[in-house]
């Protein structure tokens, strides 16, 4: 099996030497540290690691909370945070990204090595999931219901919410079906018109009836809406 190829997003030299080094030790390919967000996308274009080690206090405008979200949207691969500050605000910033675990300075070689190869596990596990998501015919699939298998269309789900290792399909004949999976992969294979509006949920706007800033109405349905979510969303439906 190939080494797992690691990223480091550092600022401080000495302590992203140390982690090199650590890291080496542990029989990882760890990739030339990036000390900025510029030089973090610089890698990431290049080299394509399997992980990163992410601070999030970068010394600049862009920090590492910010390369998170493009790990996110671009990338698709696990992060781990590593910070010394803990303050809830980051805290709950960086909560909002999903890293794979977040390790507060200083932390010891084991807790490092724990979080590394359980990111790694989960987010192979997640990936071989999608391998279970039903096939796209045209503008359908068939969802299996113990021996029945249920033809869904696009345009009669609402809403799609995550619930740990299921998706839940929620269709405007009040019907709910489960899909084994995760949410961001499964929100890949959809249409255009379907958009994430919290971490657990995502939308189909034909269905969308008005907009507040805690939630949204699908269909006479309340639906959270993430403070991280609700500009988009209000961009993506032209509204000022």
């Amino acid at each position: 099996m190939e080494k797992v190829k690691i990223l480091i997003v550092e600022d401080e030299m000495v302590i992203s030497m140390n982690l090199v080094s650590i890291l080496e030790s542990l029989d990882y390919d760890v990739l030339e540290p990036a000390a900025t967000f510029e030089e973090a996308l610089e890698v990431l274009a290049t080299d394509k690691p399997d992980i990163a080690l992410l601070d999030i206090e970068l010394g600049e405008v862009k920090n590492g909370i910010d390369i998170a979200r493009i790990l996110n949207d671009k990338y698709k691969i696990p992060f781990i945070f590593l910070t010394s500050n803990a303050d809830s605000h980051t805290l709950n910033e960086a909560k909002e990204t999903h890293p794979a675990s977040y390790l507060v300075k200083p932390f010891n070689q084991d807790d490092l090595f724990t979080s590394i190869e359980i990111a790694i596990h989960n987010y192979r596990k997640i990936r071989s999931t999608t391998s279970n998501f039903p096939k796209i015919i045209e503008d359908s699939f068939f969802v299996k219901n113990k021996n029945m298998f249920y033809k869904v269309r696009f345009n009669e789900i609402l809403y799609l919410k995550s619930d740990h290792v299921y998706i839940e399909l929620h269709t405007i004949h009040q019907k709910k079906h489960l899909i084994r999976g995760s949410l961001t992969s499964f929100t890949e294979r959809l249409p255009k018109n379907f958009f994430r509006t919290h971490r657990s949920y995502v939308v189909n706007l034909d269905f969308l009836e008005a907009i507040n800033s805690i939630s949204v109405i699908i269909k006479g349905e309340n639906v959270p809406i993430g403070k991280t979510f609700r500009t988009a969303l209000m961009n993506q439906v032209h509204i000022e």
